[in-house]
């Protein structure tokens, strides 16, 4: 049998929805969040790409960015359907006022909020970001960071992503914004 951690037992009630900018750590913080909290995590790309059996990459070059941003609507509000969990949405996610008001409903949206100097030392070794194949990626990136900031800062929740904290330190934070701020979600149970 697993041992209690010596922290308060807690119990989910509605899905938390991981959102912000790439490199903020929504995928890291998720796994680790979904683990402390002993519920499945799960990431709207990735489930995006198992049901249409291609990257998003793929799915953007042949059928265009409208076709996919229709698909992650319809995999958000299936996810949010679901059991309790803690979800993970790509960047661009939030961006769409229909899925903001469809996890708002549902779940709670907590945005994970990193300085651009953060995000850039996160993302820059990485070639994996379609948006960021430009000339001059840390300009790219801060265009999009300076863009997407406002829509981010209207999340139900927000955490401060430090680059100095420790994934199980994230973990803890966003559980404690949901238990200061958010018992409907997230319950301390004796």
């Amino acid at each position: 049998m697993a041992e209690e951690q010596p922290h308060k037992r807690v119990k989910l009630h509605k899905t938390v929805v991981l959102v912000g900018m790439m490199g903020a750590g929504k995928t890291a913080v998720g796994r680790t969040l979904a683990a402390q909290l002993g519920v499945e995590f799960l990431d709207s790309d990735h489930e995006i790409e198992e049901a249409a059996n291609m990257s998003i990459a793929e799915i953007f070059a042949r059928d265009g960015e409208a076709f996919f941003r229709d698909k992650e609507s319809q995999v958000i509000e299936r996810l949010l359907a679901g059991t309790p969990c803690v979800l993970s949405t790509g960047g661009g996610a939030f961006l769409a006022q229909r899925n903001r008001e469809v996890i708002t409903e549902k779940g709670v949206s907590i945005w994970l909020d990193a300085d651009l100097e953060v995000l850039w030392e996160r993302v820059r070794h990485r070639n994996t970001r379609p948006l960021l194949q430009t000339e001059d990626p840390k300009a790219t990136l801060a265009e999009i960071f300076k863009a997407r900031v406002p829509i981010y800062a209207t999340a139900d929740l927000s955490v401060r992503s430090v680059g100095s904290a420790s994934l199980e330190d994230m973990g803890r934070s966003v559980q404690q914004a949901l238990l200061d701020k958010r018992p409907d979600v997230l319950e301390s149970v004796t």
